[in-house]
């Protein structure tokens, strides 16, 4: 949870200088997370403890110079790798995309169902229904099968969760039943 919180105030402060510099910072940390992603002989030597600050401050720097990264976007990851915090980065990144998105209307969130796929039918319907509890925020919906699912669908975005499952509508009616 601490590491949760730092990441947020990291993510604000990244945010608010990059509004400053007229810098998109969350283009700049998907693209960096990108690469990252990419290599794992990067993300070693980034995220352990075997290089030194100074050996990861190196292949940062080639690294931020060839994908053309800004300059404050240099700065702030190489003030992590100084102050032994990149280890947050990825927590950060998740904050910036989800206060950006925020700030752009959108919200990000995921519909889990038994099927291999949702038609579009039924995910409008879905929308339809979750608009109620969003207002005029447009949400960004992604599929994904869950075994965990017999029928019907789970709607998560945010802190809000829309279970419309017949497993769901099952332990309801247990609960009703038996009174647990």
């Amino acid at each position: 949870m601490k590491d949760k919180t730092i990441a947020k105030v990291y993510a604000h402060s990244f945010l608010e200088l990059g509004k400053d510099k007229n810098i998109d910072i969350a283009e700049e940390v998907t693209k960096l997370t990108e690469i990252i992603n990419a290599s794992n002989e990067l993300e070693n030597v980034l995220f352990l403890d075997v290089f030194t600050t100074e050996e990861k401050v190196a292949v940062f720097e080639d690294i931020a110079k060839k994908a053309n990264l800004s300059a404050l976007i240099t700065e702030c990851i190489k003030y992590l790798i100084a102050e032994k915090r990149i280890g947050l980065f990825p927590l950060i990144f998740k904050e910036i995309i989800v206060i950006d998105d925020e700030a752009k209307g959108f919200l990000r969130g995921t519909i889990e169902g038994a099927s291999d796929d949702i038609s579009e039918e039924y995910k409008a319907k879905l929308l339809d229904m979750l608009k109620k509890y969003i207002g005029d925020k447009k949400p960004v919906l992604n599929y994904i099968k869950s075994e965990d699912i017999t029928a019907g669908y789970r709607v998560t975005v945010d802190d809000l969760q829309l279970d419309a499952s017949v497993d769901n509508q099952l332990k309801h009616f247990k609960e009703m039943i038996i009174g647990e």
